[in-house]
């Protein structure tokens, strides 16, 4: 299965791993999290398509895991950060619950912590995204990561810096500056989330088995394209 995935995602030419980050340092050392603790069933289901999640940090980061020490993309240790790679996603086929927690080992190892730190810069983050979604589509971490890495690399990602001062910023052109400059995706496989007071939490890039862009589900798509949207600068 995962030599699949991987021939399938190298149609996309993939560039060392990085979140959107106005800077990255990786720090001297990085201490392997503790195991992770599953939040719910062991489910093994047939694949249907992906979900490439990416977290807007500045809104992340204005609640409490600021305060985390091992938290890096907050507490500014190692870089300041916009979008992050949250995570890849498997879903079921014909839209019933998704696998997850296929297996808690192998665990990641050092070199695949540090190898991702500026993508996804959340030690404990990378360690529940492998056990809970990666073991459901490979054998070993650094499988799961490199197609995550991949994906990602092939992303141009919006300014939503300078969206984030639009008079009248909607969702739609949250959505219209992504296909902008990513011409394989159309808005229909470009999903949001917003906070309960409209502010702008995550994307969710939606794909088929064969990892070409498809229509999000109504759940994963969000707010319409006309509903006002606000975004967090974190300044």
């Amino acid at each position: 299965m995962m030599r699949t995935l991987l021939g399938s995602a190298l149609i996309l030419v993939p560039v060392p791993a990085s979140a959107q980050a106005y800077q990255c340092r990786l720090p001297p050392t990085v201490v392997q999290p503790r195991p992770a603790l599953p939040d719910g069933p062991r489910l093994r289901t047939s694949i249907g398509g992906y979900t490439l999640a990416i977290s807007w940090s500045p809104e992340f980061c204005r609640g409490k895991s600021a305060s985390d020490p091992g938290n890096y993309q907050c507490n500014g240790k190692i870089g300041r950060f916009g979008f992050i790679l949250h995570g890849l996603w498997p879903e079921a086929q014909g839209g019933g619950k998704p696998p997850q927690w296929c297996a808690i080992t192998p665990r990641p190892s050092t070199d695949d912590f540090r190898r991702n730190l500026c993508m996804t810069p959340v030690p404990w983050l990378i360690e529940h995204e492998w056990a809970k979604h990666g073991s459901c589509m490979a054998r070993e971490p650094q499988d799961y990561f490199k197609v995550s890495a991949i994906l990602w690399n092939s992303l141009r990602l919006p300014e939503a810096d300078r969206l984030s001062r639009k008079e009248g910023l909607t969702a739609g052109d949250l959505r219209s500056a992504f296909v902008s400059a990513n011409g394989a995706f159309p808005k229909s496989s470009v999903g949001i989330v917003v906070s309960n007071g409209g502010w702008l939490r995550e994307l969710y890039l939606c794909y088929g088995k064969d990892f070409l862009p498809r229509t999000c589900s109504a759940r994963s798509f969000g707010p319409k394209d006309t509903l006002p949207l606000k975004i967090w600068r974190g300044l």
